[in-house]
């Protein structure tokens, strides 16, 4: 992040951060979310805390934060009973029950964290020493939350990665590709794009491994 911000600076671009599964993670000491001018986490079902979809806004500023809320309850005037709004708007808000679950699961975010530091530890010492295999820890400067742990092979073992999946699920244990690329997907295919290798080289080498938070999950009874 410290290039893009210094970038960023020097042609005055506002940062909108997307730290979607960064919840518990830290940037130089820094939380996930909060490096850029406004942030966003992600609440989804698969996430550290859940609501079943939605997430937050991070705002430095309270005026603009006023501003979210103000759009995202469909642009309102405050009234007891006249209905009228000054703007577009869209019904964003999330309903009280969904609310009601994150705020329960928050109080709980701290043990959510140190399971799934303890299961990406397991992981470290299983892989150490396994030829041809690279597990994802995070660097010196940083603090993970370990959503989502990863496996990483050497080129020269990517095209075993498919029959890597098929076995692992096969014996119950739920291991997953990454993401396909964008520029792969068919609405995007013929949109413009710089040298991709990298990104490409990491879909291929890339498998997700199981990463629950329950504390007594075996890695066979563990999904992603």
């Amino acid at each position: 992040m410290d290039p893009l911000v210094e970038l960023c600076a020097r042609w005055k671009i506002e940062i909108i951060e997307d730290a979607a599964e960064g919840l518990g993670s830290y940037y130089k000491g820094r939380h996930t979310g909060t490096l850029g001018h406004i942030g966003t986490l992600s609440f989804n079902g698969n996430k550290i805390v859940t609501t079943g979809g939605g997430g937050v806004l991070l705002f430095n500023e309270e005026k603009e934060a006023r501003l979210a809320k103000h759009i995202t309850t469909t642009a309102r005037r405050p009234h007891a009973w006249i209905y009228f709004h000054d703007q577009i708007g869209y019904n964003f808000r999330m309903p009280n029950l969904n609310a009601a679950l994150g705020c329960a699961q928050l109080e709980q975010l701290l043990a959510f964290l140190s399971s799934k530091r303890k299961l990406a530890v397991r992981y470290g010492e299983a892989f150490r020493d396994m030829p041809g295999i690279k597990f994802v820890v995070e660097p010196e400067f940083a603090r993970s939350n370990y959503w989502l742990n990863a496996l990483v092979l050497d080129e020269k073992f990517a095209d075993q990665r498919d029959l890597l999946l098929e076995q692992t699920n096969q014996h119950g244990i739920m291991t997953r590709p990454v993401w396909v690329l964008m520029h792969r997907l068919p609405m995007y295919q013929n949109c413009p794009r710089m040298d991709l290798g990298v990104a490409e080289s990491l879909e291929r080498c890339i498998v997700n491994i199981p990463s629950s938070a329950a504390p007594n999950a075996a890695a066979g009874e563990q999904r992603v």
